[in-house]
């Protein structure tokens, strides 16, 4: 077996860069391994408007190393959609270079008390996506009180994508990080309209990996690890080859204090070590030889863009993740801070 991978250079599909401070300390671990990135919007106040898209944009790019790798990094930008979102948006964010719209359903993660109420409200919108080429990127979790927390991935595929599928059945729909067997099953069988990402960690753990040896914060995320038997769904998945499967790394960055408080946020900030943590849940199943149609090809493909041309090099070798980085005036913990990876990349 090889020490040594070399892959396109790949793209992430799904990542939260936030804003000033926090956004020049987290940038440059994505840029240096990533050509392009799907940035998300829910900043707060969360990006609603074509304007507010360009501006973010435009910070995004100052603050990109002023030398070494990473200078030709390109966000790619999204916008918030909310229940009053109007259709003629739409067409300005064509304009602008908007690529997509994210569904957040209200109360569903991180920033998302801004997010849509009832699906149906949006519809005139989505038909003008549908129109105009931009994707819908969902959080495909529904948030009503009385469903479990681990069934809520299940129960939106169950009771949401029938209904939007028939009203619109060309819209390009990404179903970000899947995290059950109902997702994959569903993506799997969908047509060419729909594809989803998925992220390491759903890939290397399940949810006992949130409460071993005590209640480890920097594995919660929304949506959250599921069971064993999920994540052998997602394995399969990935591991089959099928191009409906692609990167997004969802790396949400959060203040130390703030993941280690009583009331934590959610995400796993991964974007430190994202290709190698890749590499590893690949290797544990035999299939590094999908890993680079996984992260460089699938992606652009079902986006319609071109497929990078420059290359990036993970090596065999021990190393250890720092237990944290800066963050702003804070700290940052990476997801596995203080535990030694497998894979480098060197290049």
């Amino acid at each position: 077996m090889s020490d040594i991978l070399t892959l396109t250079r790949p793209d992430d599909w799904h990542l939260h860069l936030r804003d000033e401070a926090a956004l020049a300390s987290v940038l440059p671990y994505s840029a240096r391994q990533f050509a392009r990135a799907i940035v998300m919007p829910n900043l707060r106040p969360p990006v609603t408007t074509a304007a507010q898209a360009v501006a973010y944009r435009e910070r995004i790019l100052a603050a990109l190393p002023k030398s070494g790798p990473g200078l030709d990094f390109q966000p790619l930008m999204t916008m918030y959609l909310t229940d009053n979102t109007p259709p003629d948006e739409i067409k300005r964010a064509k304009e602008a270079g908007v690529i997509a719209l994210k569904l957040y359903p209200a109360g569903a993660t991180t920033n998302s008390d801004a997010g849509v109420t009832d699906l149906r409200k949006t519809y005139a919108t989505l038909e003008a996506m549908q129109r105009e080429g931009l994707l819908f990127l969902v959080h495909g979790e529904v948030t009503d009180a009385d469903i479990d927390l681990f069934d809520r991935e299940a129960v939106f595929v169950d009771r949401v994508m029938g209904p939007l599928r028939a009203a619109m059945p060309e819209l390009k729909i990404v179903m970000e990080h899947l995290t059950t067997r109902e997702g994959v099953q569903y993506v799997a069988g969908s047509d060419r309209f729909t594809a989803a990402t998925i992220t390491p960690q759903h890939l290397l753990f399940n949810r006992n990996a949130i409460f071993t040896g005590g209640l480890r914060p920097h594995y919660y995320c929304l949506p959250v690890l599921k069971r064993e038997e999920h994540r052998q769904a997602l394995l399969q998945a990935v591991a089959s080859g099928s191009a409906k499967f692609f990167l997004g790394t969802d790396s949400a960055p959060h203040a130390s204090q703030l993941k280690e408080a009583a009331v934590c946020g959610a995400g796993c900030f991964t974007a430190l070590s994202a290709l190698e943590l890749y590499a590893e849940a690949f290797e544990g199943i035999g299939a590094l030889d999908k890993l680079e149609a996984f992260a460089s090809h699938h992606g652009p493909d079902f986006y319609g863009l071109p497929r990078n041309t420059g290359t990036v090099t993970l090596k065999r070798e021990s190393w250890t993740l720092p237990t944290a980085v800066p963050f702003g005036e804070a700290q940052l913990k990476p997801l596995r801070g203080g535990e030694t990876l497998n894979w480098k990349l060197i290049a």
